[in-house]
C-alpha cells in the first residue's frame, strides 16, 4: 500500500460522545480537516460493535484519515454495549440499534463542521446496517456504500445456505461471544470501566442459542433483510464483494431488485476491504469511494455514474489452494444486471457419469430411461471445503477437490475445445429421491486441470425439506421423486482449452454444513438433470478501454510495536485407533502494542470439528476464545468456550465465559441448553 501523507486539507482527529435521546452516550471517533467549523464537509460513518479504540483501530486510522484528507468528516462509532459505549450488545441488528443509527445521522448532520449531507460505508456489520438504516429513509443519508453483505439475513448470512445450517454459525457465534467480553478502555470511561464490564459479562447472553432458535425463515430473520422490500431504500448504493467472500450474492441481487442509481464490484477478494484485499490483487479503493463521494455528497463530476453497473474479476484457471496470494485475471464489466449478454449453457448428466452439451430443448430433459445412480456420502466429504466466509488466514480456501470427490457422484466434460467464461450464478437441476425425509444435497462446481486437479470453482447447499420454500419447509416423502433447483455461488471464471468441468454431488459436507439428522440415500436420476452455467463472451474491445484502478492508497499507519507474531494452523487429524476425525483450525493473533494508547492486546482462537465415522450423534464442534488486554498493571482477560453436539432429534449447547483481572477471576457463568432440530 503507497503511504499518503500530504493532503489537501490538514486533518485533526478527536474522542468524543454522541448522548442518544435515552441518555445512552455512545463513543466516537472523528477525523476532519481543521477547518472545517468554517468549510464544513459532508460525513462518512462507519458504525460497528468492533471496537474503534483497538480492534480496528489499525485500519481505521489508515481509512477515515484519508477521507478527512479530501475534506470529508470520517466518523466511527462503537454501537451500544461496544467499545466504550454505554449499554449491552444482544443481538444483531436490532430495532435499537438501527434507531440509534438514525440519531447518529441527525446528531452530524446537526454539527457545525457538517454540510448536513451523510454517507454511511461499512463491511460485514457495518454494510449490513447500511443497508438497513437507508431503508429507513433518513433524510441526512445520502448514499451507502455497503462491502461485504447481505440484502437477506435467512438466505445468505453466516448462519444458513440453502436451508441448510452453517458451522460458521457456531463459529460466528462464538466470536461475537467473546467480542462481547471486551472492556471499555478506563482511559476513557474513568472507573465506570468495571461496572460496565461486568454488565456486558452478565447480559449479553449467548448468541447461537437465539439463531438455533429460528431454523426456518421466520419475522426473526425477515427484520434487517432489505430484500422484503427493496423500494424502501432510496438512496444511491455502492455494493462490493470479493469471490472468496461469503456474501458476494448479494451484490447481483442488490442490482436486479434497487431502484435506485447503483453499481457493483467483485474482486477476488475474500472478507476484506479491497485496498487490502486478499488474494489480490488489491485496488486503489479509497481512490474509489472518493468518486463515489464526491458526486453523491458534494455534487461534483466524478464519470463514475458514467460507467458499467457492474465490474467483476473474471478468474483465470489456477491450481487448486487452501491460500492464495493473488489470482490471476482482467476485470470485464457489464452495463446492466441481469445482463443481456449473459447466454444460458446447458449441460445433460447422464448415468455414465458424462456431462454432456445439452443442443435439444431443456424441455426435453427426463425422457430418455437413464440408469439412477445413488449416493450416500462419508462424512469425510468436506474436511477440504474451507470456509464459507474466507478470510484467507488462517489457509481456508478449499483445497483439491479430489479429497472429496470419492465420497461424491461426479459428472464431467470431455477436455473442452473450445474455452468458457461464466460470469453470474451457476444453476444445477435434480430429478432426486431421498430414503429419509429429512436429507441434504451439497453441488461443487470444479475446473479439472490438464494433470487431473481439481479446483472448486462455486458450489450451492440445499435442504430438500426448503426445496419449495425457506419459511414453510416440508419434510420428503421417502421413495418419491422430486424436481429440484439448487442455486451456487456467483462466479466469473474462465475454464481454459483442454480442463474439464466437474460436477460432483454428496449428502453431506461437514463441518461447512450441519449434516441431516441421520444418514441419508440419494438417488439420482440423470434423465432429469441439468447443470445451466451463465456463459459470456469476452469483449476485448470495451475490457482495454475500461479504466484501470489505481494502486492501493492509505493515511500513514498507527504506531504499533509487534510482540510476539501470529500463528496459523489449519489441519486434518484422522485417528485410526480412536475412530476420530478431527479439523482443528487455531488462529493465534500474537501480541502487540498499540503506542499511542500504550495498550497491549493478545487473542487467541482454537476450533474443533470432530466426529466418528458414519456416526452422525458423534459430530462436535467445539471453540475456545482467549482474549487480553494490559496497560502498565492494568490487564484483564476473558476466555469462553463453547460445545455444539447434535442427535438425530435436537442441538445441544454447552458454554462457558470466564472474565480475570490480573491473576483472579472475577466472573464465570455457564450455559447448558436443548433446542430441537426443525427439518434441518
Amino acid at each position: 500500500m503507497r503511504i499518503v501523507s500530504d493532503f489537501p486539507r490538514n486533518v485533526q482527529e478527536e474522542e468524543s460522545w454522541i448522548t442518544l435521546a435515552d441518555g445512552c452516550r455512545l463513543a466516537v471517533r472523528i477525523w476532519r480537516p481543521v477547518d472545517a467549523e468554517s468549510d464544513p464537509v459532508p460525513a462518512i460513518l462507519e458504525y460497528l460493535p468492533y471496537r474503534k479504540r483497538d480492534l480496528t483501530a489499525m485500519r481505521d486510522a489508515q481509512t477515515h484519515a484519508y477521507w478527512a484528507g479530501h475534506g470529508y468528516a470520517g466518523v466511527r462509532v462503537d454501537m451500544r454495549g461496544s467499545g466504550e459505549s454505554d449499554g449491552v450488545l444482544t443481538d444483531e441488528y436490532l430495532q435499537q440499534e438501527l434507531d440509534d443509527g438514525v440519531e447518529i445521522l441527525q446528531w452530524l448532520g446537526k454539527q457545525p463542521w457538517c454540510t448536513g449531507d451523510v454517507g454511511m460505508i461499512g463491511i460485514s456489520w457495518g454494510g449490513f446496517n447500511g443497508l438497513q438504516i437507508a431503508a429507513l429513509q433518513p433524510p441526512e443519508l445520502k448514499a451507502v456504500i455497503t462491502l461485504c453483505s447481505t440484502d437477506d439475513r435467512y438466505a445468505d448470512d453466516v448462519h444458513h445456505m440453502g436451508g441448510c445450517l452453517l458451522g460458521d454459525n457456531l463459529s460466528w457465534g462464538s466470536t461475537m461471544f467473546d467480542g462481547n467480553t471486551c472492556p471499555p478502555d478506563p482511559q476513557l470511561v474513568g472507573e465506570r470501566w468495571r461496572e460496565m464490564w461486568m454488565e456486558r459479562l452478565e447480559h449479553s447472553g449467548l448468541w447461537l442459542s437465539t439463531w438455533l432458535q429460528h431454523q426456518r425463515r421466520d419475522d426473526y430473520w425477515k427484520h434487517g433483510s432489505v430484500c422484503e422490500d427493496f423500494s424502501l431504500i432510496r438512496c444511491p448504493v455502492y455494493a462490493v464483494s470479493g469471490w472468496a467472500d461469503g456474501y458476494c450474492n448479494a451484490v447481483f441481487r442488490l442490482l436486479e431488485g434497487l431502484d435506485v442509481p447503483r453499481k457493483g464490484l467483485v474482486g477476488p477478494w475474500s472478507h476484506k476491504y479491497p485496498h487490502l484485499g486478499v488474494p489480490g490483487p488489491a485496488i486503489g479503493f479509497l481512490q474509489e469511494t472518493l468518486r463515489w463521494w464526491d458526486y453523491w455528497l458534494k455534487g461534483k463530476e466524478t464519470g463514475i455514474m458514467d460507467e458499467p453497473m457492474l465490474r467483476v474479476w473474471m478468474q483465470d484457471s489456477m491450481p487448486p489452494s487452501a491460500r492464495y496470494k493473488e489470482r490471476p485475471g482482467r476485470w470485464v464489466t457489464e452495463p446492466s444486471w441481469p445482463s443481456p449478454r449473459i447466454e444460458p449453457k446447458h449441460f445433460r448428466l447422464t448415468s455414465g457419469h458424462d456431462l454432456l452439451p445439452l443442443v435439444q430443448s431443456p424441455a426435453g430433459l427426463g425422457a430418455d430411461v437413464a440408469v439412477p445412480l445413488s449416493i450416500r456420502s462419508p462424512l469425510s466429504v468436506g474436511l477440504f471445503a474451507g470456509k464459507w466466509c474466507s478470510y484467507n488466514a488462517p489457509p481456508d480456501l478449499p483445497h483439491d477437490q479430489r479429497d472429496e470427490d470419492g465420497g461424491a457422484l461426479i459428472f464431467q466434460t470431455a477436455g473442452l475445445d473450445q474455452a468458457i467464461e461464466i460470469c453470474g450464478q451457476p444453476i444445477v437441476e435434480l430429478d432426486i429421491e431421498a430414503d429419509q425425509p429429512v436429507a441434504m444435497v451439497a453441488v461443487r462446481l470444479s475446473d479439472i486441470a490438464e494433470d487431473d486437479k481439481a479446483t472448486r470453482i462455486s458450489y450451492g447447499l440445499l435442504n430438500l425439506t426448503h426445496r419449495d420454500s425457506d419459511e414453510f419447509p416440508q419434510p420428503l416423502e421417502p421413495g418419491k421423486r422430486y424436481r429440484v433447483r439448487v442455486s451456487l455461488k456467483h462466479i466469473a471464471q474462465k475454464f481454459p482449452v483442454g480442463h474439464a468441468i466437474r460436477l460432483s454431488l454428496s449428502t453431506s459436507y461437514w463441518p461447512l454444513a450441519w449434516p441431516s439428522p441421520v444418514p441419508v440415500k440419494l438417488t439420482v436420476h440423470p434423465g432429469g438433470c441439468q447443470l445451466i452455467l451463465p456463459s459470456r463472451e469476452p469483449q476485448p474491445q470495451e475490457e482495454a478501454a475500461l479504466p484501470a484502478f489505481g494502486e492501493p492508497e492509505g493515511a500513514p499507519p498507527l504506531a504499533v510495536s509487534l510482540l510476539q507474531p501470529s500463528q496459523e494452523t489449519w489441519r486434518v487429524i484422522r485417528d485410526l485407533a480412536q475412530d476420530q476425525t478431527t479439523l482443528e483450525v487455531i488462529n493465534d493473533e500474537g501480541i502487540f502494542r498499540l503506542e499511542d494508547i500504550d495498550l497491549e492486546l493478545s487473542s487467541r482462537v482454537t476450533e474443533r470439528y470432530t466426529y466418528s465415522y458414519g456416526n452422525y450423534d458423534s459430530l462436535s464442534g467445539w471453540t475456545e476464545w482467549e482474549r487480553r488486554f494490559r496497560r502498565g498493571d492494568w490487564e484483564v482477560r476473558s476466555l469462553t468456550r463453547t460445545l455444539m453436539t447434535s442427535n438425530a432429534t435436537s442441538f445441544r449447547l454447552r458454554a462457558t465465559l470466564d472474565a480475570f483481572e490480573g491473576d483472579s477471576r472475577v466472573f464465570s457463568k455457564s450455559w447448558d441448553e436443548e433446542i430441537p432440530r426443525d427439518l434441518v
